[in-house]
C-alpha cells in the first residue's frame, strides 16, 4: 500500500464513518507510515494573531534541504492513527530548517483542538511537501481568491512576487473584521474581505471584486470552499476568460474533512 492509498483510506473512513482495513493492525501500519513517508519537525514558537488564527513555526535538520516550492502543502499527523491535517507552508528555509504554518482554528474537529493546544517544543510528523497549487509563471497581474483556509497561500504569493507584479486578493470570511486584522499581520493590507453567507448570495460581490481588479492578461488563482470554486470559475469562463488563466485547488466543502 501507498502512502497516498494510507491517507485516502483515512480520508474516505471519516467522510463516509467507516473503519478501513488498514486499521486492523493500528500500531503498525502507523509506524510503518511514520518511518518510511514522514520527518520530524519540533515546534519552535507559536504566535496567536487572533482568536482564530495562530502561526506555528517549526524546526528541525529534517526539515533542511526539503524540495520546497511557493504554493506547497505539507500533511501534519496528529496523533490517534492516520488523521492528518493540511497546511501551506509561509516560507521554508532550507538551511536552516525551518518553516511556518498559518493554522485557522475554527469548530471541534481534531485540527483545530491541536492547533490551539500546541506549544513550544512539541513534535510532530510532516508528510510532505508536496505539490499543491503552483504560483510559478503567473502574469505580471494576478488575483487570488480563497478563505481563511487560503490566507497563508496569499501571504506566500505576496512574499514570492516581484515588487512591479500586480497582485490583489478577495476572501469570504465568517469575520471580515478579524479577517482583515490577520491579513494586514501578513502584509495584505490591501485585501477585500467579505462576510460569507449561508444561501451564498454573497458570491456575487465577490465575483464583481475580482473581475474589477483583473485585466485582460490577469492569472485566476482560486482556492478555499468547493462550492464557491465552481460559482466562481463558471463566472469567470462566462465572462470569457479561458481556463488557462484560471488556477483551481479545493481545500475543503460541505461535510468533508479536507480535499487537499
Amino acid at each position: 500500500m501507498t502512502s497516498n492509498e494510507l491517507m485516502k483510506n483515512e480520508a474516505d473512513a471519516e467522510g463516509s464513518g467507516c473503519r478501513p482495513a488498514a486499521r486492523l493492525r493500528p500500531g503498525l501500519m502507523e509506524r510503518t507510515f511514520t518511518k518510511l513517508f514522514t520527518s520530524p519537525a519540533t515546534v519552535r514558537r507559536t504566535v496567536d494573531l487572533s482568536p482564530d488564527f495562530r502561526m506555528i513555526d517549526f524546526q528541525h535538520d529534517a526539515l533542511k534541504g526539503a524540495s520546497w516550492q511557493p504554493g506547497d502543502k505539507v500533511q501534519v499527523k496528529l496523533d490517534g492513527g492516520f488523521i492528518t491535517r493540511t497546511y501551506t507552508p509561509i516560507g521554508w528555509d532550507t538551511t536552516q530548517g525551518t518553516t511556518s504554518f498559518l493554522a485557522y482554528c475554527h469548530g471541534p474537529g481534531p485540527g483545530s483542538a491541536w492547533a490551539r493546544s500546541v506549544a513550544a517544543g512539541d513534535m510532530r510528523q510532516f508528510f510532505g511537501p508536496r505539490r499543491s497549487l503552483s504560483l510559478s509563471d503567473t502574469a505580471p497581474s494576478a488575483i487570488l481568491f480563497g478563505d481563511e483556509t487560503s490566507f497563508a497561500l496569499a501571504a506566500v504569493l505576496q512574499e514570492t512576487s516581484a515588487p512591479i507584479m500586480q497582485r490583489s486578493y478577495v476572501f469570504e470570511v465568517n469575520d471580515p473584521h478579524q479577517a482583515e486584522a490577520v491579513l494586514a499581520q501578513l502584509g495584505l493590507h490591501d485585501a477585500i474581505a467579505i462576510q460569507r453567507r449561508d444561501d451564498d448570495g454573497h458570491l456575487g460581490a465577490i465575483c464583481e471584486a475580482i473581475l474589477a481588479a483583473a485585466d485582460h492578461a490577469s492569472t485566476f488563482i482560486l482556492s478555499g470552499r468547493a462550492p464557491s470554486l465552481q460559482y466562481v470559475t463558471r463566472t469567470l469562463k462566462a465572462a470569457r476568460i479561458g481556463s488557462r488563466s484560471i488556477r483551481t485547488k479545493a481545500y475543503w466543502g460541505p461535510g468533508k474533512a479536507g480535499l487537499d
